[in-house]
């Protein structure tokens, strides 16, 4: 990195240093703070919902042996343990199905780091331990999303160059693009740390300290997806428990690196700080955060082919068994590698599901919804799915974007449709609405919590600023 731009990284990590720690509650705009209502009620629902993963329950029990300090709460199951351990639990929790909020938009583009799923976990860890209020709670979750945005928007995304050349970049590396984000974990540990330093009390230097710390524990490259293994979702839970150690580390007299974000984007960017202005613009006027949200569990490229189906499954009378052939068209904007691979069940079933075109085609057409319960391993192994799957073939669509999906019955008939935009992206949002119907089908289908305190939990959220100790809202997810 060059000594200018050097220089500009080195002021930018002083001024998120000084705002991460100076932001009050009474700074923030009432826009940001019922989004990231949002935020907390769609990552509590997925905490509940991911809650019942074998792969999840095997981690919270680890946790629980472990043992240590009784910090903080392995939510839902209530076990009790050091706060970093807590929230690397909770975080895998709510990255369990793949449903948790997935993406932001600064400048007019999108990102899709999966930033909640580890920040909004984390913040509710530390509150718990802190013994915050709900204001506070708030306050810190905004920091840490949108330096987290910043940190991300401040490289080019692969989702920004084009389907040939993202397939390049792969090609020149030998692997997929390691973009910011990419690891699933890589940058939130950073957005964690400016979270945690205000729980413990650090001054700017600190942070930075922490900062360059937990560049040394950052999760990888989030491999799994393609070898079909559940370690896309331990870099969510990795992030946060290298964030809260790293300002654990750096309160006890650890330093770090002076210029901490120059070292991020030169091994975590294959484009490097290219946007530094995105770093500071508008720092504690305008907030960054997601508010791209999951109607349906499964990496966001396969909720095109899933609104198609479901489309014509509701438009149409007809039975799995009837289908002679189903052709998927996908457009070059909405191709990637990883879900368009021959679908093949391996160690690791719910991986092999969740990131499959196929796979997103095949169960909605044959259960007409698509929930949680669609990605379990009995579902997945399902016989008529596996039928189903050999009859779809995927193709190259020519629109500009989406995808098509026709499919052709035994008898003759051809249905046909056309996604362009699925629930979820602008302009049709999730509504509130939504996520709270979307919240209380994850307590129905997880059966881990009452129905009655699932209710209690949405109304402490929806009022959170009036909540003296957040650790009304723990108890409240712990079965």
């Amino acid at each position: 990195m060059s000594g200018q731009r050097e220089q500009v990284s080195i002021e930018a990590t002083k001024k998120l240093c000084n705002y991460a720690l100076d932001l009050r509650f009474e700074d923030l705009d009432d826009k940001t703070i019922e989004d990231t209502k949002n935020i907390i009620i769609d990552v509590m629902g997925c905490i509940i919902g991911g809650s019942c993963v074998p792969d999840v329950i095997a981690l919270a029990d680890l946790a629980h042996e472990w043992g240590g300090a009784k910090e903080a709460s392995i939510m839902v199951y209530d076990y009790q343990v050091p706060v970093h351990e807590a929230a690397l639990v909770n975080c895998v929790m709510c990255r369990a199905f793949d449903f948790e909020p997935v993406a932001f938009i600064f400048e007019g583009k999108r990102y899709p780091p999966h930033i909640a799923g580890t920040t909004c976990p984390s913040a509710i860890s530390l509150g718990e331990y802190g013994k915050m209020n709900g204001k506070d709670l708030l306050t810190s979750l905004v920091v840490a999303n949108d330096i987290t945005c910043r940190i991300v928007a401040a490289t080019t995304h692969p989702w920004h160059i084009s389907a040939e050349a993202r397939m390049g970049l792969l090609a020149a590396e030998g692997r997929r693009p390691r973009g910011v984000g990419i690891g699933w974990g890589t940058v939130n540990a950073l957005g964690v740390a400016a979270s945690a330093a205000r729980v413990f009390g650090l001054n700017s230097d600190q942070l930075r300290h922490a900062f360059g710390i937990s560049l040394n524990m950052m999760a990888g490259p989030g491999g799994g997806i393609m070898e079909g293994c559940p370690d896309f979702k331990l870099g969510q839970g990795l992030s946060a428990r290298a964030g809260i150690v790293a300002v654990r580390m750096a309160k006890r007299g650890w330093t770090g690196p002076k210029d901490p974000l120059a070292l991020f984007y030169d091994a975590f960017s294959p484009f490097g700080l290219d946007h530094p202005e995105n770093l500071t613009k508008d720092l504690g006027k305008k907030f960054y955060y997601e508010t791209i949200f999951k109607p349906y569990p499964g990496g966001r490229p396969t909720h095109k082919p899933i609104e198609a189906a479901l489309a014509i499954v509701k438009k149409h009378e007809f039975k799995a068994e009837d289908i002679e052939e189903v052709i998927l068209l996908i457009s070059s904007a909405d191709k990637y590698g990883h879900y368009w691979k021959p679908f093949e069940i391996r160690d690791y079933p719910m991986c092999d599901a969740l990131f499959s075109y196929k796979y997103a085609t095949a169960t909605a057409l044959l259960r007409k919804r698509v929930t949680p319960e669609n990605f379990m391993e009995e579902a997945i192994r399902d016989p008529r799915v596996k039928d189903l799957i050999r009859k779809i073939k995927l193709g190259d669509s020519p629109k500009e974007k989406g995808v098509e999906l026709t499919v052709k019955l035994k008898d003759g008939r051809e249905f046909y449709e056309y996604v362009g935009d699925a629930k979820g992206d602008p302009p049709n949002l999730m509504t509130r609405e939504d996520l709270i119907d979307k919240f209380m089908m994850q307590v129905e289908f997880s059966k881990k919590i009452s129905k009655e305190n699932a209710k209690k939990l949405i109304d402490l959220i929806l009022h959170i600023e009036d909540v003296d100790d957040i650790r009304k809202l723990v108890k409240l997810a712990c079965a």
